[in-house]
């Protein structure tokens, strides 16, 4: 009986959890498209989201491409097809790993970062303060960030791409001998623009995701630290889990 109890309160509190976060989706889109566009608050949360989480993504991209062609390679070797290493490398970067992987960076990253910072200001009441003042809180913090993660995230993505091929071409070509030519050539004739669309559909559902939790999770804090570092948490695990599981549904349509 206790067992039941504590799973309908959890139930519920999830449940009201969902609402909130959707509410607080609606509302921000509602100050979206509203004057005045704040074009310097947006390039400097680009900064932000998109240039200082570079580094991390590059790194990862060359790493994560360096693997792939040296596990494609020894594949795709058993079958005398060393040649289209270059196009398993090259899709699997552009419809799953980049989209993903990059995310999942940014999120640790950059959305904790803004966690923290929406998070801090509410502790402090430099929310409240805005508030006072008649500026909307959600117009001024929260809208920003996100149409900075729509267009860092989709960019993140194009450089984690790249890169990532280029590490499985030095991996491919320059470590275990595979022919350049047919690197390039086998990813010119299996990449089709699907292939492309569909991780920039994916890049810009994404950003919408780390930005949409990450602010929800830092205006709604708990008035402590405490409460401040478990939001920062909530929002990264949250954020991450959803990109994971919205990428299933999402690549079950494009396919």
């Amino acid at each position: 009986m206790i067992l039941l109890q504590h799973i309908g309160r959890r139930t519920l509190f999830l449940i009201e959890e969902m609402g909130a976060m959707f509410v607080f989706l609606i509302r921000t889109f509602g100050w979206l498209f509203r004057p005045p566009v704040r074009i310097v608050q947006i390039v400097k949360q680009m900064y932000v989201v998109g240039f200082k989480s570079s580094f991390v993504v590059i790194l990862t991209a060359l790493f994560t491409g360096m693997v792939l062609a040296l596990q494609g390679y020894y594949s795709l070797r058993k079958f005398g097809s060393e040649g289209l290493l270059g196009s398993a490398v090259a899709i699997s970067m552009i419809r799953e790993l980049g989209p993903v992987l990059a995310a999942l960076m940014v999120t640790a990253r950059a959305g904790s970062a803004m966690t923290a910072e929406i998070g801090i200001m509410r502790i402090t009441e430099q929310i409240d303060a805005l508030e006072t003042m008649a500026i909307n809180s959600l117009q001024y913090l929260i809208t920003p960030k996100i149409v900075a993660a729509l267009i860092s995230v989709p960019l993140l993505v194009a450089i984690f791409d790249v890169v990532g091929i280029w590490g499985g071409y030095l991996v491919g070509v320059k470590l275990l001998g595979v022919s350049g030519s047919s690197y390039w050539s086998s990813i010119e004739s299996a990449v089709e623009w699907k292939d492309v669309y569909g991780g920039i559909l994916k890049s810009i559902s994404f950003g919408l995701i780390i930005s949409w939790i990450c602010c929800y999770k830092g205006y709604y804090t708990r008035m402590s630290s405490e409460g401040l570092g478990k939001a920062t948490t909530e929002s990264v695990v949250l954020a991450s889990v959803l990109i994971l599981v919205w990428d299933y549904f999402l690549t079950s349509v494009l396919m």
